[in-house]
């Protein structure tokens, strides 16, 4: 496959993600207008992650590095009814690991919130373990959405299961406004049931598709399969790895909890953006490089192999960068203009806006260190190895867990500032934590492929270009009358961009020449 064909399924990708990742943003603006930093945003935000665990944990990276290498080799080898077989029957395994999971997860939900939001007591706690009982079904369906992903992805069909969230984001504003005249607490517990509506909703618009897809699908527990054997290897090495993830980010959920009112609502706002870039360009590109990556690794890697992965490996990382480092330099600089324009509403307050602005430039340290190792984990999965991401998502858990106690817990008494401001480090060790796990797959990557990455002076380039444009808008943000948030923003924020790639481009960055030739021949 081409270079230009795999930027073509990443645009698809992309144009997927844009759609649900903008109504996304919609969604957290209606959420933070009706209830901004409060105690029942704390709550919804602390019960939605509880059982996004078992989504994170069964869904779509897991089932991407483990069940696409497999199906889209058979799709590739023309064994179409292999691979429906194989789809049946993991179908069907998920099926009854999810439905245990969650009956358990239902029963256990008291005891997992002693381990997740140990700060929680009375009422707030009992209020996040009805929500918790309520939405863990839902975030069971998002696995088999996840599942549908997998099949459409080893297809080439990339935008539907991307832009499927749109219905799930929808259901949960709609809900908002319809029971807006309820109180807070009475809204939040009819805003989880929305939120498990738009999860099967979510599933339903892919199934039929799908189902065209894969003409026949048996669901079948074939455990003896070789094929559903070497699924199922993978799957428990990146089930573990990916558990390790999610312990992380609970251990930094855990770590807020004890940090004050606010501290939890403050961290998933800044999430709601920072996954923004992380999706439209780490996973968009990791995601629709992986089919073809895996068609490419086969079942041998040899020196001529290695060659072809390194150049697309190499390829996937500029475009990445090209788009990260300034994502990132918006985020230190310019995050106050952005949090305003998309949240300061309501509730949702300027003070709160330059609080969530702390915790976002905390999380752009960490921002191109993990978009690029969801490219080299992509890599390692294709090449069916899927221990070395996890032995290295180990060692961050590790770092996280140290450092994230350390800055959050610590710092903010040695500084004498409140403790709620902890949370800007945590996110900012985090992001160190991904930085030493990004080296070290790196440097095990170029032992197996030959030397791998961005060139260092393609780098410095994208950096200096982004520390211009930043100076650039910061200066017109200072100079603006008093328009308001969004209209600030549209100002900034479109300066900023326009003096990026008019900086690389005078730099001759590849990666601007080709966006500007690809926008000059569509305008004609």
């Amino acid at each position: 496959m081409t270079k230009d064909a795999g930027r073509g399924h990443a645009l698809l990708v992309g144009a997927g993600i844009l759609c649900s990742r903008l109504f996304g943003l919609v969604r957290q603006r209606v959420f933070s207008h009706f209830f901004g930093l409060s105690d029942a945003a704390d709550i919804f935000s602390a019960a939605l992650r509880v059982p996004n665990f078992l989504q994170n944990l069964f869904g779509e990276g897991v089932l991407s590095a483990s069940f696409i290498p497999v199906y889209a080799r058979l799709l590739a080898q023309h064994k179409q009814e292999d691979a429906d077989r194989l789809a049946g029957a993991i179908f069907a395994i998920l099926a009854l690991i999810i439905s245990v999971i969650v009956a358990l997860g239902i029963l256990a939900t008291p005891y997992l919130l002693w381990l997740i939001a140990p700060g929680y007591t009375g009422e707030k706690r009992e209020l996040t373990i009805l929500l918790v009982r309520i939405l863990f079904p839902g975030t069971g369906i998002l696995v088999w959405s996840a599942w549908c992903l997998g099949i459409l992805n080893s297809h080439h069909k990339f935008f539907l299961s991307y832009a499927a969230p749109v219905i799930w984001n929808l259901s949960m504003i709609l809900t908002m406004l319809v029971f807006h005249h309820l109180d807070a607490n009475r809204l939040i517990v009819y805003l989880a049931w929305g939120t498990v509506l738009g999860c099967l909703l979510q599933f339903l618009v892919q199934l039929g598709p799908v189902l065209k897809l894969v003409p026949n699908l048996r669901l079948r527990l074939d455990l003896k399969s070789l094929h559903v054997k070497q699924v199922s290897g993978s799957f428990m090495n990146v089930v573990i790895g990916r558990g390790v993830v999610q312990i992380s980010a609970f251990v930094d959920q855990a770590i807020s909890t004890l940090l004050g009112s606010g501290a939890v609502a403050g961290m998933t706002t800044a999430a709601s953006i920072n996954l923004l870039p992380v999706s439209l360009f780490g996973m968009a590109i990791s995601a629709s490089e992986l089919p073809t990556l895996s068609r490419m690794a086969g079942d041998h890697v040899d020196e001529e192999v290695a060659a072809k992965l390194s150049a697309r490996l190499n390829n996937g990382l500029e475009r990445i960068a090209f788009f990260i480092v300034p994502s990132a330099m918006a985020f230190f600089a310019l995050g106050n203009v952005i949090v305003a324009a998309l949240y300061q509403s309501g509730a949702f307050t300027a003070k709160d806006s330059y609080y969530v602005w702390a915790i976002l430039a905390g999380s752009g340290v960490g921002l191109l260190a993990s978009t690029f190792g969801r490219l080299y984990s992509s890599t390692y999965y294709a090449m069916r190895d899927t221990r070395t991401p996890l032995r290295y998502a180990l060692v961050r858990l590790v770092f996280t867990v140290v450092l994230g106690l350390g800055s959050a817990l610590l710092v903010p008494k040695l500084l004498g500032i409140p403790m709620q401001w902890g949370a800007v480090g945590l996110t900012a060790s985090a992001g160190v934590a991904g930085w030493v796990e990004f080296h070290l797959l790196r440097r095990k990557m170029n032992r197996k492929l030959g030397h791998t990455g961005v060139a260092v002076s393609m780098m410095a380039k994208l950096w200096a270009a982004a520390v211009a444009a930043a100076l650039i808008a910061c200066a017109v943000e200072y100079f603006m009358p008093g328009w308001g948030p969004i209209l600030t923003a549209a100002f900034v924020l479109s300066t900023y961009g326009v003096a990026y790639f008019a900086v690389t481009f005078l730099l001759h960055v590849r990666m601007c020449r080709d966006v500007v030739k690809k926008v000059l021949h569509r305008l004609g």
